[in-house]
């Protein structure tokens, strides 16, 4: 297997980049022209001495904005752990430089755009959760790996990795890096060292915010998609265990519109049917049987999404897919956390069925897993997160004990130090996949830190909901434009004079937020600063009050102009 380089210098010019490789016995040098773009291989011979030199860590590839290319370049990484003897690195600081010397060619609104453009993409690039390495891929999990080729495993990284998972996939040309979530622990139990690792692939395909980004799109794939694959090494063998999340796969929204929780739309003018086996198919062909674990709820706005995703389920006629509805919030209401164990125990049987990977000292495989537990609630974070945790617990039980670790009898829950271990690296990882998709961390991590629901939990889920309320509602639509431009869903041309960005605000937009406040104000301030009589300052504060309840109201009516939408991608792509 080709590797990425693991030292870089680049080389700048008024004319060209040259991005050096610095490794040992390595010569090679990229010359990129920045009027051309073209790019060749080269020698340090070509570099001139003139040259401005940065070391960096790495590069995340190119993309055209308004001003013209820009290159990206990673200026700083951390090592976080190692993977199977593999130096796992996480990307902590960027640059972009632009292959234009200058801006003076650009009107006045053409700068103002670039710079909004710029910002998109540093938004994105400062989203925590890129992650690479330069000599293992980590878009495959280890039972992928397995049961490839000799020529599969002669490619370079970029030619096999899974390209739902390479995030910098549009950027990418030439260059190669691959971002994940990844966090991973050296454990100690009976004496016994052994790595333990959790690796949560977020698809790149459908990829968004939370309320702008739902369902399914034509091509079958889920919003916020994530493979999270478990990884336990000890003695030369390995395993590995695999389980899926993604949005309920048919086509429904949930735009915000000032509401502190949107009633869903399920859409009425397409054929849900053919997405939702399209969806199946993929996921059957990648990894085998699928029971579907659906935790939303069976009463409120849910009731509809829960009733038509098992409608759809037994429509699909296939024995493959398997469909299991637990109505989460229902049976753990009153803090009756211990009845998450109903589900572990009703899925048991299907668990041990399936399986999870195997391979002993020598490279034999010895155990496959034959299928996958697809799990989802509305979100897709902090519900499925509770339930991956002990579905991932029960899988490593077997695995620990089949590798020698725990002795036949002795449980995960009773080894307090790996125990604190395990929650603790569970609850980051639904932080991480939260942070990605919601804004804010997870829910709930109260029950996966400790096994137990606290008060001081619950306060903490108020904060975050209150922080993801403001988000969706007024910051959302400038995080799902960031995303489109950094994916290549929306390319910017430079010949273009006006871009989306300048789409005018409808009056009511800036009116009746004015009046609101205005009417609010004086309402106050007749409270405080009393008339002559009682019913003349009560008058006035009736006057005042009705004025900005009316108002409020009717912007609750019209929420939708008031949220922060997406301006870049077309709203039917966005349906």
């Amino acid at each position: 297997m080709a590797t990425a380089y693991e030292s870089l210098n680049l080389h700048t010019t008024p004319e060209k980049f040259y991005i050096e490789a610095c490794d040992d016995r390595s010569n090679d040098v990229l010359s990129i022209d920045r009027v051309s773009t073209e790019m060749i291989l080269t020698g340090m011979k070509d570099i001139p001495p003139h040259a401005v030199t940065r070391p960096i860590s790495g590069i995340m590839g190119t993309i055209r904005l308004v001003a013209g290319t820009y290159l990206i370049v990673i200026t700083k990484k951390k090592k976080v752990g190692d993977l199977l003897g593999h130096t796992v690195w996480k990307a902590m600081d960027f640059d972009m430089i632009s292959y234009k010397k200058t801006v003076l060619h650009l009107t006045e609104n053409q700068m103002q755009d670039n710079k909004a453009f710029l910002s998109m993409i540093n938004s994105v690039l400062h989203t925590d959760g890129f992650y690479f390495a330069t000599d293992y891929d980590l878009t495959h999990t280890l039972q992928r790996l397995a049961n490839t080729s000799p020529e599969f495993q002669e490619m370079s990284l970029l030619e096999r990795a899974d390209q739902r998972f390479v995030w910098n996939g549009h950027l990418l040309k030439d260059f190669m890096t691959q971002p994940e979530v990844k966090i991973e622990m050296s454990c100690c139990i009976n004496g016994k060292i052994f790595d333990w690792n959790i690796i949560s692939r977020r698809s790149c395909f459908r990829a968004g915010v939370r309320y702008y980004v739902r369902g399914i799109d034509t091509e079958g794939h889920a919003a916020n998609f994530v493979e999270t694959e478990q990884i336990v090494q000890y003695n030369g063998g390995k395993a590995s265990f695999v389980q899926t999340r993604g949005s309920i796969p048919f086509y429904w929204s949930q735009r915000p519109n000032l509401k502190y929780k949107p009633k869903p739309q399920i859409s009425k003018a397409v054929n849900h049917l053919d997405g939702f086996q399209r969806h199946f198919d993929s996921q059957i062909i990648i990894y085998g049987k699928q029971v579907i674990l659906n935790l939303i709820d069976q009463k409120g706005s849910e009731k509809q999404l829960e009733m038509s995703f098992a409608k759809m389920a037994s429509s699909l006629g296939n024995g493959m897919v398997k469909y299991i509805a637990f109505d989460f919030h229902k049976e753990c209401s009153r803090m009756r956390w211990h009845r998450l164990q109903i589900l572990v125990d009703m899925v048991a049987e299907m668990q041990d069925e399936y399986g999870y990977f195997l391979v002993d000292a020598d490279g034999k495989v010895m155990v496959q897993q034959d299928g996958i537990f697809r799990s989802n609630c509305m979100d897709c974070l902090d519900r499925t997160n509770v339930i991956q945790s002990l579905l991932a617990r029960r899988s490593l039980q077997s695995q620990l004990e089949r590798l020698g670790v725990l002795h036949m009898g002795q449980r995960i829950e009773d080894q307090v130090d790996f125990e604190k271990i395990y929650k603790n690296a569970w609850a980051d990882n639904a932080n991480a996949c939260a942070k990605q998709y919601a804004g804010t961390g997870a829910l709930k991590t109260d029950f996966t830190r400790t096994g137990k629901r606290t008060h001081w939990g619950l306060v903490m889920d108020g904060w975050n909901s209150m922080i993801r309320y403001y988000k969706n509602n007024f910051s959302d639509g400038f995080r799902q434009d960031s995303i489109d431009l950094f994916l290549g869903n929306y390319a910017v041309d430079e010949a273009d004079v006006t871009t989306p960005l300048h789409e005018p605000k409808d009056w009511k937009f800036l009116t009746l937020p004015i009046i609101m406040v205005v009417a609010f104000s004086m309402c106050i301030i007749c409270l405080l600063m009393a008339g002559d009589t009682w019913t003349e300052t009560l008058a006035y504060v009736l006057f005042w009050g009705t004025a900005s309840f009316v108002t409020a109201g009717v912007i609750l009516f019209n929420g939708r102009d008031f949220v922060d939408a997406p301006k870049l991608v077309q709203k039917e792509k966005m349906d």
